[in-house]
């Protein structure tokens, strides 16, 4: 779920600047943010408020650091910073006067984290409730099983507990109608969000099956969702909520049309329904691009079929009012149907470990499949221990290994380092961003399957499919 999370937030920062309509000056007041960071794998943290970069603030030489802003503009803001695992985030509450204080130890990033100073009780509510969320998140899996009456009252027992437990932090810490909303809205979105995934992760019945056997009422609290919610633009659960809920109602629609009884992906019916879905619902446009912008790019990273992008693309660009998502998702169809079976691989220049500069499809020599990670994703740690599991068992297939993200040689053989990877099958993008797109790199652990003679044999799979290992002895029988 923390994996989650974090795309979650990367997928909102590549597509869309969030932001709601409000006064443009400033709350009164200055805040005060700083910390101490033990075990710091780099010397600054990024502030941002609506991933709008404030600051990027440089540790001193005790690896603390202190912050003013001035007329504070009260919210959630995020700090970044390089951890054991890669780049991990976390947010903080400030408000006119606060003067707040973090230390944390990047070996346990979240784990550790505590607030002082003015401002911190609420922060470290918000912390606590986080953690307490992803043990929750185990929990709530394991009731997804029951029958859907049995399901709602659990759940309603835990929000319950959550909101008493704010009504006892209340009376002993009057706080400001900024935090409350907060808290409400994470505790009401995430009961929410549960509500939503229940038909798919019940594994009784088929999501067909699932949806007819809810009992009447168990979406009434779709009457108070806000599609506008400013309070809580900037909180990723509640981004993730809305992801949740459009392909819950995308399906219950194309189930009325269609003799489906799984939720398929690769859907084109789905999929233009999901869109049409977040038009007519979201109210503000920045998160409503980010989700049309999301909802094309997934359906392209999932489905083979090239023949339906354009009727995707042309849907997406007609309610999308992001220009820069606009030829974002316009220039992955079409670096896409480049990438077709049988295809050769598009001109990239790589790097390896010592610098020398080669061609891509120049170094493949036999059958290859060719992975992609980022030390700001954690899942490059499980495609590094799948790669090598998958190298034993086929020693005639070559696995190569490129970070996506990389523009420092530097800094990525220290990764290399620190994770233990090998220096012999790693290469970085001379120019990233251009072989991304070239690539059509979305997710950013996908990977490509190419013949011995540089050609495409599959542009988007997956290590982890049931299936891949069948893509793999299929191309050794060629």
């Amino acid at each position: 779920m923390r994996e989650f999370k974090l795309i979650c937030a990367l997928v909102v920062s590549t597509f869309a600047l969030i932001s709601c309509e409000k006064d443009t000056t400033a709350d009164e007041g200055a805040a005060y943010f700083g910390g101490e960071v033990v075990n710091p794998k780099n010397s600054f943290v990024i502030l941002s408020k609506s991933e709008r970069i404030l600051d990027t603030i440089r540790l001193d030489e005790n690896n603390r650091f202190l912050y003013k802003i001035e007329n504070v503009e009260k919210g959630l803001y995020t700090f970044r910073l390089w951890a054991s695992e890669g780049l991990e985030y976390q947010m903080v509450l400030l408000e006119p006067n606060d003067s707040i204080l973090f230390r944390l130890n990047t070996l346990e990033f979240d784990e550790s984290l505590v607030y002082t100073g003015n401002g911190a009780k609420k922060n470290n509510y918000l912390i606590n409730l986080f953690l307490d969320g992803e043990a929750e998140d185990k929990t709530i899996l394991g009731f997804s099983q029951l029958s859907p009456i049995e399901f709602e009252r659990r759940l309603d027992s835990i929000r319950d507990h959550k909101l008493r437990r704010l009504k006892q932090f209340n009376a002993k810490n009057p706080s400001s109608d900024t935090f409350n909303n907060l808290i409400k809205g994470n505790i009401n979105y995430d009961y929410y969000l549960s509500k939503e995934v229940y038909p798919f992760v019940n594994y009784g019945n088929t999501e067909r099956a699932n949806f007819n056997e809810l009992p009447e009422g168990f979406y009434d609290y779709r009457k108070e969702i806000n599609y506008n919610y400013c309070e809580l633009m900037d909180y990723f659960p509640y981004y993730t909520f809305l992801k949740h809920h459009f392909e819950n109602l995308a399906l219950s629609e194309h189930f009325k049309t269609s003799e489906d009884s799984v939720f398929n992906l690769k859907s084109l019916d789905y999929n233009l329904i999901k869109l049409n879905l977040i038009d007519s619902l979201m109210v503000n446009d920045s998160i409503k691009n980010s989700l049309l912008a999301q909802t094309a790019v997934e359906f392209m990273s999932n489905s083979k079929n090239t023949d339906d992008y354009d009727k995707v693309l042309q849907s997406f660009t007609a309610k999308n009012t992001n220009k820069k998502n606009d030829h974002y998702v316009t220039n992955m169809v079409n670096s896409l149907k480049g990438l077709k079976a049988g295809q050769r691989l598009p001109e990239i220049t790589v790097l390896n470990y010592n610098g020398k500069e080669l061609v891509l499809d120049k170094i493949i020599k036999r059958p290859t499949v060719v992975y992609f990670w980022s030390s700001v994703y954690r899942s490059h740690s499980d495609s590094h221990k799948k790669a090598t599991e998958l190298k034993i068992k086929y020693p005639e297939v070559d696995f190569i290994a490129i970070n996506a993200t990389a523009t420092n040689s530097t800094n990525w053989k220290k990764q290399l380092s620190q994770f233990n990877y090998s220096k012999f099958d790693e290469f970085m993008f001379k120019e990233p961003e251009i072989a991304k797109h070239k690539l059509a790199i979305s997710p950013i652990n996908k990977v490509m399957i190419i013949d011995k003679n540089g050609k495409v044999v599959n542009a988007h799979t997956n290590m982890f499919s049931i299936m891949f290992e069948e893509e793999l002895l299929g191309l050794l029988n060629q």
